[in-house]
């Protein structure tokens, strides 16, 4: 089973993430990032954004995954509702994730505004596989 959820914090947003595989995982945690800016259930998938990521170990490579996304909004004003990792790989000394959103430009008169992400941090971050699932926690500066 996958899912996300949000933990409370004083001036931050921690993002709880899980899946049966990291692939699934992380894209929950990118869809509990998106969540916190807007009602995802009402961004649709007409717009499509492939991204590669690199990272020198699972928490840098989630990192790096999120940060491409937000830059993504932040530039091309685009919102996501849905993700799909193809893979993630560890190749020598490096993780590489290939993956893709789904979602479009935002606009106001369609998509609730709900708090700004300003960026992404270690803050708290952990990954872990427990019992058959992995569990990611990471934090959102608002």
């Amino acid at each position: 089973m996958c899912g996300y959820q949000f933990i409370e914090h004083t001036a931050d947003v921690i993002v709880e993430a899980w899946g049966p595989t990291i692939e699934e995982a992380f894209e929950e945690a990118a869809k509990g990032m998106y969540e916190v800016m807007t009602d995802t259930s009402l961004v649709s998938k007409s717009e499509k954004l492939c991204l590669d990521v690199d990272g020198i170990d699972l928490e840098n490579l989630l990192y790096r995954w999120l940060e491409n996304l937000l830059i993504a909004t932040d530039s091309k004003n685009l919102v996501f509702s849905d993700f799909k990792i193809e893979a993630i790989e560890k190749d020598k000394n490096t993780y590489r994730l290939r993956g893709c959103a789904y979602g479009e430009k935002f606009d106001r008169n369609k998509h609730r505004s709900k708090t700004s992400v300003k960026a992404v941090t270690y803050h708290q971050m952990k990954i872990c596989e427990e019992g058959g699932e992995w569990k990611l926690r990471y934090t959102l500066d608002i």
